[in-house]
């Protein structure tokens, strides 16, 4: 197994906090990973993403510049990795926030109303866990459910360490999709 996934969207959608999730709930099963986290200046509303690695031989290099999977969170991150994902691919995007539709037919495409569901769960803030879990129950090579559950210890801050059980609950609603 060997994903480069490129996480994006805008500041305050968790988006480098998804990256960093994945990553260490793979490391935790043994897996090879990496996390490069790229976000503008004004943060919270600006452009955010990260590209992770995972994979079960060592990484040669952390840079994606060809991701085998993309999660796109707003429309202008759709636009932007879209044409860079690699033919055969995946895009998952969170279809709430982004009524366009994907413009290539040579990819596999998800639409997971990311946001709707964590908003029905209690926090439109957990949008980036039904992304992960909508992703997991797609690729579940990339990690367990039980390690990512596992990971939001180390993942989340401590002060937010109480939405960890909204953030399961949206994990969980989404990899039941």
């Amino acid at each position: 197994m060997h994903e480069e996934i490129i996480v994006a969207g805008f500041g305050g959608q968790g988006v480098i906090m998804a990256g960093k999730l994945m990553c260490i709930a793979a490391m935790n099963e043994g897996k090879h990973v990496s996390h490069i986290p790229s976000y503008g200046a004004e943060m919270r509303g600006g452009t955010a993403n990260c590209s992770v690695v995972i994979s079960d031989d060592p990484i040669g290099s952390p840079v994606v510049p060809e991701p085998t999977v993309v999660i796109a969170m707003n429309l202008p991150s759709m636009r932007k990795f879209e044409p860079r994902l690699k033919k055969g691919g995946l895009l998952l995007y969170n279809s709430s926030l982004i009524d366009a539709k994907p413009e290539r037919d040579d990819i596999e495409v998800i639409a997971v109303e990311a946001t709707g569901i964590a908003e029905e769960v209690g926090s439109t803030r957990a949008a980036n866990m039904a992304a992960i879990g909508r992703l997991l129950a797609a690729k579940p090579d990339i990690a367990s459910m039980d390690s990512v559950k596992e990971a939001l210890k180390i993942a989340v801050s401590k002060r937010n360490q109480k939405f960890n059980d909204i953030n399961i609950k949206v994990l969980d609603k989404a990899h039941s999709l």
